[in-house]
């Protein structure tokens, strides 16, 4: 993953302190600078950062209060349930678990948001997996839609549901970027979704499904 330059994160903590004082370290290929929001919420985003770091106990209420115009957000939280964060996800953000990550993984998030992928920690990504498994056994009809898809085209959907996105996907599965991509624009034509993150809560049956 590259950037043409170091970028700048705003840094809120509505109940407490940031665990990770000396981030980013002075040789962080990623981030140069973080700002710090004061408390209390809502917090307001300064002009010129790049992305957003949000620790906070309550994922969803704090990430709906948080004005952040458009710049895009990872949140770290406690919760390990894939309800909580799938809410997260559905409201565009990023999200890691508490103790389930390394700053190295914290400023590759940061770069990874702001080239529009949805970053999830490991934990994170097990508990959506889980969620997904459990929902496709309830649900007829979210295991129709899937029906729809190719082999390979779920092979995609499965590294999409963990906030990769093309050009990795495509590394993990040895295709070119543009194979993905094409894939991609078929996948969402056949789960009838407007995009990769309506594609992927549709995957999880975190979003109405088409009675099919």
């Amino acid at each position: 993953m590259r950037t043409s330059r170091k970028l700048s994160v705003a840094l809120a903590c509505p109940e407490g302190s940031w665990p990770h004082p000396d981030w980013p370290a002075p040789d962080d290929p990623y981030v140069e600078r973080v700002v710090s929001l004061r408390p209390p919420p809502p917090f307001r985003v300064p002009g010129g950062v790049d992305a957003v770091v949000l620790r906070c106990a309550e994922p969803v209420d704090a990430l709906r209060e948080l004005r952040a115009d458009g710049v895009p957000v990872i949140v770290v939280g406690p919760h390990r349930d894939a309800e909580t964060i799938v809410e997260v996800f559905r409201g565009g953000a990023g999200y890691l678990v508490e103790g389930d990550y390394c700053t190295c993984m914290l400023s590759s998030a940061v770069v990874g948001a702001t080239i529009g992928h949805t970053y999830l920690s490991p934990a994170a990504c097990a508990a959506l997996r889980e969620g997904a498994r459990q929902k496709s056994t309830e649900d007829t009809a979210l295991e129709r839609l899937r029906g729809r898809l190719s082999p390979r085209e779920r092979q995609i959907m499965e590294l999409l549901s963990t906030g990769l996105g093309a050009q990795e996907i495509g590394l993990r599965l040895r295709l070119s970027e543009k194979t993905v991509r094409n894939n991609l624009s078929n996948i969402y034509a056949k789960l009838d979704a407007r995009g990769s993150t309506d594609a992927v809560l549709r995957w999880l049956g975190a979003a109405p499904v088409l009675r099919i």
